[in-house]
């Protein structure tokens, strides 16, 4: 397994929208170019991060190397609309390979 952080500061007020476009973009990533999925964490300085799985580095570069383009064109501009910053332009944060995993699985939403 592959694992790759990102991170955004986002505009005041534009919390729920930027949530709600990340969860579709990250669907629409799934479907597309066969991620594992992601969880979005907030920071106490509300900088917002997530970590994504990938089956495996190769997987995940192509994606990269497709610029992670998906067909919910709204989701992308309500992504793009609620972001300040993002500390990592269209490069990852970091990059790592998982060599144990004892992290519970569940259902998510």
């Amino acid at each position: 397994m592959f694992v790759v952080v990102y991170g955004w500061r986002v505009k005041a007020g534009k919390e729920a929208q930027f949530r709600e476009a990340w969860c579709r973009g990250t669907r629409e990533i799934v479907r597309i170019y066969g991620g594992l999925g992601s969880r979005l964490h907030r920071e106490s300085d509300g900088r917002f991060v997530a970590m994504a799985e990938w089956p495996d580095r190769a997987t995940w570069q192509r994606a990269f190397d497709a610029k992670m383009v998906y067909d919910d064109r709204e989701a992308r501009a309500m992504f793009l609309d609620a972001l300040e910053e993002t500390s990592t332009g269209q490069a990852p944060l970091l990059t790592m390979e998982v060599t144990d995993d004892l992290l519970a699985r569940i259902a998510g939403p």
